[in-house]
């Protein structure tokens, strides 16, 4: 019976994972079966599922997986927390990709902000960023469909899709709502690319964190050395982050050895705060004049290293508030392919600043205009050049 296949697999394999604990996003080691019967009461949850299996007309007709992923989903959405989600194979694939930095879509980073389904930002060159999506934009549907109770995994599936099919989103800017089309295309997620200005700064926009990012900024770090270079500009604005460990490396980079990058806090499996050093890599700019841009796009791996940079070094920070996305999540993968993607931890800057729905506040505030857009006008740049010449 249906019946006794859910209890047996609430007592051993809903909660039998298999535990990733290193890094970010991946690691390995043994799996851990746990039993929750003696603490957890199910008498209600079977009081439930025998009233549907005797009334509901087609109950035996549902796939047990179908079920079982609504339980998981239910008990997830108990939490409350956006970024703790469920993966079923499918998703997890696509999860997987993101982090490979290679997939077919837009081209947007979306996340739920007061409950609304939101653009933390378009990636550059993508279909998403040429159709004029823009960070802060709130997705109020996808071909038609409302995005009031979808999920953020849920989104993401629906807005991906095959390589030249259209997808049509409903925008809410300012206001005023609007659809735009857009044509899905591969997407080849960029870490970053640095070019030089006024003669000797070097504007390093960084992208996101994906695996190679820690080779490409090592990579670029060489030929930077090799330029006229002697300031820099790193340029974090619409960077919605990625890997952890990367943004550590990175920050690494520009910071004395030993330093404290960030802490981490609130775990249930550590006692007490840890702080995150920088270790191992040469800190390629330690002298160099720097200068940092962030926006409303910027989040997560991204103000790891605005915080630390503002910290440990009194960088100026150049923009308008990040997105304030501060805590880590870890993927733990369950015997058929699924993955649950857990909120374990939360960090703060240096000087336990909370970044966590607060952002980090730049020291020079400057907008840009849909004028200075209109008119291919960066006035934070700009700001951010005359700083560092001074400096």
């Amino acid at each position: 019976m249906k019946k006794d296949f859910f209890i047996k697999f609430f007592s051993g394999i809903l909660f039998g994972t298999i535990i990733f604990v290193s890094g970010f996003l991946l690691g390995k080691s043994e799996r851990v079966i746990i039993n929750p019967t003696e603490e957890l009461d199910l008498t209600l949850f079977s009081e439930a599922y025998y009233l549907l299996e005797e009334n509901f007309p087609g109950f035996e007709e549902i796939p047990q997986e179908k079920m079982v992923y609504g339980i998981i989903n239910g008990l997830i959405g108990s939490l409350e927390d956006p970024h703790t989600a469920f993966f079923d194979p499918e998703r997890s694939k696509v999860f997987m990709e993101d982090v490979s930095g290679k997939f077919d879509g837009i081209g947007i980073e979306i996340g739920i902000r007061n409950g609304n389904l939101q653009v933390i930002s378009p990636l550059k060159n993508t279909p998403a960023y040429h159709a004029g999506i823009k960070a802060q934009d709130v997705i109020t549907s996808i071909n038609g469909e409302s995005t009031e109770e979808v999920s953020l995994d849920e989104a993401v599936v629906k807005i991906r899709g095959t390589k030249g099919e259209e997808v049509l989103l409903g925008i809410l800017r300012d206001e005023e709502e609007k659809e735009i089309s857009i044509i899905r295309d591969t997407i080849l997620i960029p870490s970053m690319e640095w070019k030089l200005i006024e003669g000797d700064i070097a504007h390093i926009e960084l992208f996101h964190f994906h695996e190679d990012v820690s080779y490409d900024f090592a990579k670029m770090a060489r030929e930077i050395l090799s330029s006229p270079a002697k300031k820099i500009i790193l340029d974090l604005r619409n960077n919605p982050g990625g890997l952890f460990s990367p943004s550590i490396n990175i920050a690494g980079r520009f910071l004395e050895p030993n330093s404290v990058v960030v802490i981490q806090t609130g775990s249930k499996k550590k006692n007490g705060d840890e702080e995150i050093r920088s270790t191992g890599n040469p800190p390629f700019f330690l002298d160099y004049p720097l200068v940092v841009l962030i926006n409303e796009g910027t989040a997560s791996a991204s103000e790891i290293i605005a915080g630390a940079l503002k910290d440990q070094r009194s960088t100026p920070i150049i923009g308008t508030p990040s997105f304030g996305k501060g805590s880590i999540q870890r993927m733990h993968e369950l015997y058929d392919g699924s993955t649950i993607k857990i909120t374990e931890e939360y960090f703060l800057t240096p000087n336990k600043n909370v970044i966590n729905n607060k952002g980090i506040k730049p020291d020079i505030e400057i907008e840009i205009t849909e004028e200075d857009i209109e008119n291919e006008k960066d006035p934070q740049l700009k700001e951010a050049v005359e700083v560092i010449k001074k400096m």
